[in-house]
């Protein structure tokens, strides 16, 4: 580190300990892909404040989510920790799960409560709800939760309306369960919940949530993990039929005017400079939905799969006069999000094992990652399997490879269902720097050098899963439908009473 970037970081340190602490704003959007946003190279998408942010922030190129599906996704990002050792597998948690995001493991907001912070999250959940709400973000230690327990298609959508004036919902969702709740803490406010209003009530709640916490002088955490852009889509009126993208543009473009508002926001209550905005999403594009499903942009295949398109997300840095203007190469991951929100913070990290490592040297000096690899579960990881893939700096190896569901109707024929699982030995193998679509595995044979590149590969795979302990599955443990959230607990005949 040159002297100039020593002197600037420990300014920043400085600043950090002797001022307020920094404030921290964490979007995270639902089955976005590498290639949807404008500042990715979409031609069409309309996301100008997205766009804003990454103009003036940090762009990644080679930033990964720990899985191809929501629930397992969410738990690293908030955990620091790949999911086997939280048991957030296989798949994902229904509304009856009797399973959720176990008690003992420590969020992000758990990290930053000691040192006084005010916690919020509006949006999808999706890590449990449980008997009497056992799994809500109130008992994962955050003050405040407006949002849907889990994805919003988990209820029957046929005859609500997701675009004014009265345009119903695309499919029918999930049908034998109850309608899907608005929840405010742990109280439902709203059963089904009106999905043209939902963006308007959580860009106030957040907007309110960061003045209340500005005058009371008290630094904030606020987590939206948004809806958009997942099946069905929605979008209210001031974004309904204001893309050029059809409803998943629409879609997109709401969640990007909430953006917006919160920016604005920061600005106005004069700590746009103190708060650090970091935006990704959970995993990639549900191509099987077509073009309602997401752009994987030059990635091969998209969600449920673990290849690129399913795993690498957009991911943006901003922060004012701290971080500048820039792209970087580095490889980063949301497991790394709860230790560098919390070395920012001065917070104690957990007393467990972390998967999560510091990225303020990629924020503050667009420095080097301390992230020399990236391990691809599948959405149903096992023991006796172990990792499917492993990306060790430019090199991605597959030891084991099969399409999904959610990635039908490409014509990649490695994408959809019907490619079975496959076992690599040796273990595909590509160089991602050039062929980041994962088309040209590197040869053994006419590549030499690849023999030590495979052995030191080999090593960090059998290095982790040594360490890896795998927790009790929580999603095995399977659902009941009494669990489901209903306004009218006591009402018959279920699920269709469950309305208020």
């Amino acid at each position: 580190m040159d002297s100039s970037c020593l002197t600037f970081f420990s300014f920043l340190l400085f600043s950090v300990s002797s001022t307020s602490p920094p404030n921290f704003v964490l979007l995270f959007t639902d089955d976005l892909g590498f290639g949807d946003l404008g500042c990715y190279g979409h031609p069409s998408s309309l996301t100008p404040n997205l766009d804003r942010l990454a103009a003036e922030g940090l762009r990644f190129t080679d930033f990964y989510c720990t899985s191809p599906v929501c629930s397992p996704s969410r738990a690293s990002l908030l955990t620091g920790r790949y999911q086997t050792r939280s048991g957030i597998y296989p798949g994902v948690l229904y509304p009856g799960s009797r399973g959720g995001l176990p008690l003992n493991e420590t969020t992000i907001a758990e990290v930053l409560k000691p040192l006084g912070y005010a916690t919020a999250i509006i949006g999808k959940w999706h890590l449990g709800f449980g008997p009497n709400g056992t799994f809500l973000p109130t008992r994962q230690g955050f003050d405040q939760y407006l949002g849907i327990p889990y994805s919003h298609d988990m209820g029957p959508c046929r005859n609500l309306t997701c675009f004014p004036p009265d345009i119903k919902c695309f499919g029918t969702c999930d049908i034998a369960t109850v309608t899907v709740p608005l929840m405010y803490n742990e109280v439902i406010k709203q059963q089904p919940v009106n999905f043209l209003d939902l963006e308007r009530a959580y860009s106030d709640f957040a907007t309110n949530f960061i003045s209340t916490s500005v005058k009371k002088k008290q630094p904030f955490f606020l987590y939206y993990p948004s809806h958009h852009t997942h099946y069905p889509q929605y979008a209210g009126p001031k974004a309904a039929g204001h893309s050029l993208r059809g409803p998943f543009g629409d879609s997109l473009l709401e969640f990007d005017n909430t953006v917006g508002s919160l920016l604005t926001t920061l600005d106005e209550m004069g700590v746009i400079n103190n708060t650090l905005v970091f935006f990704t999403s959970d995993n990639g594009p549900e191509l099987m939905r077509r073009s309602r499903g997401g752009n994987s942009g030059p990635l091969k295949c998209g969600k449920g799969t673990t290849y690129e398109g399913g795993m690498r997300e957009p991911a943006i840095a901003y922060w004012p006069g701290t971080i500048r203007p820039g792209v970087t190469h580095e490889l980063a991951s949301t497991l790394d999000i709860l230790p560098t929100f919390a070395h920012l913070a001065g917070a104690k990290l957990p007393k467990v094992m972390l998967d999560g490592v510091d990225m303020t040297e990629i924020l503050v000096n667009q420095g080097a990652s301390k992230r020399m690899a990236m391990m691809f579960y599948p959405t149903d990881p096992s023991e006796a399997y172990g990792l499917f893939a492993l990306r060790m700096l430019k090199y991605k190896a597959h030891f084991y490879t099969k399409g999904a569901t959610h990635s039908a109707t490409t014509r990649d024929p490695d994408c959809p269902a019907s490619a079975i699982l496959k076992a690599h030995d040796p273990p595909l193998i590509f160089d991602l720097e050039v062929d980041p679509s994962e088309n040209y595995p590197l040869s053994l044979d006419s590549t030499p050098k690849l023999h030590d590149i495979l052995e030191q590969i080999k090593k960090v795979k059998e290095d982790f899963e040594a360490s890896m302990v795998f927790g009790e599955s929580q999603i095995s443990k399977g659902t009941d439908p009494d669990l489901a959230p209903c306004c009218s607990p006591q009402c018959v005949p279920k699920p269709r009473c469950c309305h208020c």
